[in-house]
C-alpha cells in the first residue's frame, strides 16, 4: 500500500488512454495539436476515466500548474462563497494561453445559485479561461452550462476489456489470483474501473488475491453480494445489501445491478431482472421507505 495502484497505472498521455469512441478521439487529439480548447462537460458512470482524460488535456496542452484550479463539486463547490474564490482566480493573468478550472462532480454545484454565477463565469472569462466539468448525471446541469459547454460523454469499458485491465495489473505487481475470485471482483464494481482497482489492492495479501470473505482488510459489500450470489444464498444478498447501503446509494444500486445483468442468468431472465429492475427503479421515487422497496425488488429478483 505504499502506492495506490489506480495513481501507479493511471494514464498520463493520450496513447494510454482507452476510447470507446474514435470520433472523440479524433476530436481530442484535434484539440492538442490546435493547442487550446472549448469549455467541456465530460459526462459519465463512476470510475470510467473523465478525471483522467481531463488531466490528460491539461498534461498534453502544456498548461502550468499555476494556471490549473481544481475543486470538487460535492465539497467546496456548493456553497455560493465559493465562487468568490473561483472570481479571484479568473481574474489574474494566466502565466501560459490561457487558465484551467476543473470541477469534479460537477452535478452536485448548486442548481439555484453556483451553476447559474459559473454560467455568467464561462462567458466573462472565456477569453482567458476554460471550464472543464465532469459529472455522473448530465440532467443535473442546467441547460445554460450545457450550452456554452461541448459535451462528450464517456463509455463505459467493455466488460472484457475491463477484465482484462484489472489481470494486467495483477501480473505488474505479481499478485496471483484465480478468474472466479477476480470475476466476483469484476461483477461487484463494473463498470467502476477505479473501485475495482482499489478493491483488489486492498485485499492482495502475500502476493495472493483473496475472496471477500477471507479476506483480512474489509471490503465493499457489494464483492460480499456478488459472492453470495453466486452461492445461491440469495436471502443473504439480500440482507446484506439492504444493511450495508446508505439511503443515499440506493438509487445508484439499481443502476448497479443492471450494468451486472449477467448474474441473473440466460438472456430470458435477463429480460424479466430488467423489468424488474425499472419498476423498483420508477417506485424508488414515490415510496416513502427506500430500503423496503430495494428489499422487494430484490425478492423478486431472487424468484428468478
Amino acid at each position: 500500500m505504499k502506492e495506490l495502484w489506480v495513481q501507479k497505472y493511471r494514464p498520463s498521455t493520450l496513447d494510454g488512454y482507452v476510447f470507446r469512441d474514435d470520433h472523440q478521439k479524433t476530436q481530442i487529439e484535434q484539440w492538442i495539436k490546435d493547442g487550446s480548447i472549448p469549455h467541456l462537460l465530460f459526462s459519465g458512470n463512476a470510475g470510467v476515466g473523465k478525471t483522467t482524460l481531463a488531466k490528460i488535456l491539461i498534461n498534453q496542452l502544456g498548461v502550468q500548474d499555476s494556471d490549473v484550479l481544481y475543486s470538487n463539486g460535492s465539497k467546496e463547490g456548493r456553497k455560493i462563497e465559493w465562487v468568490d474564490k473561483l472570481i479571484g482566480f479568473c481574474q489574474t493573468m494566466p502565466f501560459g494561453d490561457f487558465k484551467i478550472v476543473l470541477i469534479d462532480e460537477a452535478d452536485y454545484l448548486n442548481p439555484q445559485s453556483v451553476q447559474p454565477a459559473l454560467r455568467n463565469l464561462t462567458e466573462e472569462y472565456s477569453h482567458s479561461v476554460r471550464f472543464i466539468l465532469t459529472c455522473n448525471y448530465p440532467n443535473k446541469i442546467i441547460p445554460p452550462l450545457h450550452s456554452r459547454c461541448q459535451q462528450l460523454h464517456i463509455e463505459k469499458t467493455d466488460l472484457t476489456e475491463f477484465t482484462a485491465r484489472v489481470a494486467t495489473i495483477l501480473v505488474e505487481e505479481h499478485v496471483e489470483f484465480d478468474l472466479d475470485t477476480l470475476d466476483t471482483y469484476v461483477k461487484a464494481t463494473y463498470p467502476d474501473l477505479r473501485k475495482c482497482i482499489n478493491n483488489v489492492q486492498m485485499n492482495s495479501l502475500d502476493g495472493n488475491l483473496h475472496s471477500a470473505e477471507s479476506a483480512d482488510s474489509s471490503t465493499d459489500y457489494r464483492v460480499e453480494m456478488i459472492d453470495l450470489f453466486k452461492k445461491g444464498k440469495i436471502s443473504e444478498a439480500r440482507k446484506l445489501v439492504c444493511g450495508q447501503a446508505r439511503p443515499e446509494e440506493m438509487e445508484d444500486i439499481y443502476r448497479w445491478l443492471y450494468d451486472n445483468i449477467a448474474v441473473f442468468g440466460d438472456d430470458d431472465k435477463q429480460d424479466k431482472a430488467i423489468l424488474i429492475i425499472k419498476q423498483g427503479l420508477a417506485d424508488h421515487t414515490l415510496v416513502s421507505d427506500a430500503e423496503i422497496n430495494l428489499a422487494a425488488t430484490l425478492i423478486r429478483l431472487a424468484h428468478l
